[in-house]
């Protein structure tokens, strides 16, 4: 168990905006930093960091949090696992106490096959470089092909030796279980046999985000072996290809500094390209393009520059790949290596500023790339040259942004020498079949739904609670302005008429500090909360502004729940939700809530008022129907005639105020 002490110290030392920023391309929005939400899949931004209160929200998911929970909700991280990631960035020594054989025994599945992934990771390593045969085979391989060794440091590279159960008896040896063994897919059972699944290979680690190892790639050095040059990682619950790319972690920070990612096919052109200082630079490791791995780049930044080896053969199934990039709503370049060139081989070839000047040099927009690529196949046929004019309409198609898409079209009419009306009216054409087929899955889909057998279900409205409403209005207040002194309307009652018209109010103004008034008029009506969220939220919060303290949620987030905690953020973040619409950009004026905060101030504990008073006229009429008596339901009645005029009295002022 890690020590309070350490966990104050983590939450002191670690900044939300600087770990976010790891994994989301943050821009400044005011006193605050937007970005595009790494949950969901979305046009405009919709995710708020905020540095002063050191918290986040994404407004398309509903989720939000402190930096801890932003790594639980991101990574899929526990709670500890999540604040020894932060110790071990801000460089903080963790202090534990020792764990019980329960708690041990209490340690989550995915828990224990990070740490043997993370194990494994390191005894690799220490193969390749503390062993003769990790020098005299792994280090000798890559020294051969021009690799240094703080380059493979930084990737962590490492070596199975060629013994069929070498790591798996170590790990086992260790301590670790055979079951995460084969779950990790390090280790496979055969006959009732335990062997490695990477014996005798070079070692990539593939990292997450944020720098767990996920699972491993391992490439055979004999060659005369019958087998896989490269082999994966087995899918299992927290290794899934098509949502990783290797080298993200170690290329996310020069990602969002150059906003482009080069996007490469194997490991070792990136680690290539990385040796030759262009560290902006990932794979999807020999695996088709993904949606999934799209998105996470999108995290970072809106450009892509896909390189396309020197081998023509493989480019036309890359280049579905381009399609579904320009789907996602992102910028795309490509770039063709010379004939018989990988990023690998070429970047070993030239200096770091001849490699930097051939990727600036020819660099193509995909428009430009795809034209040049099928026109060599359609040079002299009018019918494949009408193919091709439609293949590049088909993908402008998939770009989500009608400007861009005329803008492509202009440049297409430039290129092929055609009409532009005769492009526009293809493209209408490309993407009303596009309509047509998504028509066809949504008729399928009810289609589908119409066969399930039919339950009735009464609707229901959802009923809104307002004394919920109310006491979260009071938090919000508490939080965000509880030692602020306002201007306030008050009102005395001058006369109370006979007639039992609306009794005669005289408005003054005075001023007050909010954390007093609200603790003034709850003591003196004897309000409590009903929420217990509120009401503990209400308790820590309380004593803290009367005493004139400002809130500091980086020390009251950990004395919440996750869902206290959650509701914190949703409470401060909300404030500043409309700065992602960027509205004073626009001439739009927003009237500042600090400009109405004694009217909210009163409006909100007048209504907090009203409904105790009806609580408490609910219940004498429970006692009515209970009381036989005549003297006890006279008094009854005229307690009901006295909640009855206060609650005309506050309805009145609640009129006046509107």
């Amino acid at each position: 168990m890690i020590k309070r002490e350490t966990i104050d110290k983590i939450f002191e030392t670690a900044r939300v905006e600087e770990v976010i920023g790891d994994f989301v391309n943050l821009k400044r929005a005011g006193s605050n930093l937007k970005g595009y939400s790494p949950f969901n899949d979305e046009k405009t931004p919709s995710f708020m960091v905020s540095p002063a209160k050191q918290i986040w929200k994404d407004f398309s998911s509903g989720k939000g949090g402190n930096v801890v929970t932003f790594l639980m909700e991101h990574e899929r991280m526990t709670y500890p696992e999540a604040l020894r990631w932060l110790a071990k960035r801000y460089n903080i020594e963790i202090e534990e106490t020792e764990q019980t054989a329960e708690e041990k025994q209490k340690q989550s599945e995915r828990e224990a096959m990070f740490l043997v992934l993370e194990f494994a990771k390191n005894w690799f390593k220490s193969q390749l470089f503390d062993t003769d045969a990790g020098k005299s085979i792994g280090l000798s391989y890559f020294k051969s092909r021009g690799f240094r060794q703080e380059t493979l440091k930084v990737f962590e590279t490492g070596f199975s030796p060629d013994r069929r159960d070498a790591f798996t008896k170590e790990a086992l040896a260790k301590g670790f279980k055979k079951e995460f063994l084969i779950k990790t897919g390090l280790t496979i059972e055969r006959n009732d046999r335990l062997i490695d699944r990477f014996s005798g290979r070079i070692m990539f680690p593939i990292h997450s985000m944020s720098g767990r190892v996920l699972g491993f790639g391992g490439r055979i050095l004999d060659n005369s072996k019958k087998t896989a040059k490269y082999i994966n990682s087995p899918e299992n619950e927290i290794y899934h290809k098509s949502k990783v790319l290797y080298g993200i972690f170690q290329a996310k920070q020069q990602i969002v500094k150059e906003n482009q990612c080069i996007l490469v096919e194997g490991y070792t052109d990136v680690m290539a390209f990385y040796q030759a200082g262009i560290k902006n630079t990932v794979a999807s490791s020999g695996t088709a393009l993904t949606v999934e791995q799209i998105q996470l780049v999108k995290r970072l930044t809106k450009n892509i520059l896909v390189i396309f080896d020197g081998d023509r053969a493989g480019i036309s199934a890359a280049l579905r790949g381009i399609d579904m990039i320009l789907e996602q709503g992102l910028n795309v370049k490509v770039l063709l290596l010379p004939d018989g060139e990988d990023p690998d081989s070429f970047s070993k070839k030239v200096s770091t500023d001849e490699l930097i000047l051939y990727l600036t040099d020819n660099t193509q927009d995909f428009i430009n790339f795809k034209a040049t690529l099928l026109q060599e196949q359609a040079r002299k046929d009018p019918v494949k040259k009408g193919e091709l004019i439609r293949n590049i309409v088909e993908s402008i198609a998939n770009i989500p942004n009608a400007v861009q898409q005329e803008i492509y079209i202009k440049e297409v009419a430039r290129i092929m020498d055609i009409s532009e009306e005769v492009l526009f009216r293809e493209l209408a054409l490309v993407l009303k079949g596009i309509a047509r087929r998504t028509e066809k899955d949504v008729l399928r889909k009810k289609y589908r739904e119409s066969l399930k057998p039919v339950v009735k279900e009464t609707p229901q409205t959802p009923v809104l609670n307002q004394r919920d409403v109310l006491e979260r209005e009071i938090i919000k207040l508490l939080l965000l302005y509880g030692t602020k002194e306002v201007e306030v309307e008050d009102w005395d009652v001058k006369e109370i008429p006979d007639d039992n018209s609306d009794p005669v109010l005289e408005k003054f103004k005075r001023k007050t500090v909010i954390a007093d008034e609200i603790y003034k008029q709850l003591q003196e009506d004897e309000m409590a909360f009903s929420n217990p969220v509120f009401k503990k939220l209400y308790n820590l919060i309380i004593p803290k502004v009367l005493e004139r303290q400002q809130i500091d949620i980086s020390q009251l987030m950990p004395e919440l729940t996750e869902e206290e905690a959650r509701i914190v953020t949703d409470i401060l973040m909300e404030e500043e939700k409309y700065t992602l619409a960027d509205w004073e950009a626009h001439n739009i004026d927003v009237k500042s809530k600090e400009e109405t905060l004694g009217w909210h101030l009163m409006d909100v504990l007048l209504n907090m008022r009203r409904l105790l008073i009806k609580d408490l006229i609910n219940e004498q009429k429970e006692k009515l129907k209970d009381n036989g008596a005549e003297s006890g339901r006279i008094a009854i009645f005229n307690e009901i005639k006295d909640y009855l005029f206060l609650f005309k009295l506050v309805s009145t002022r609640l009129y006046r105020m509107a």
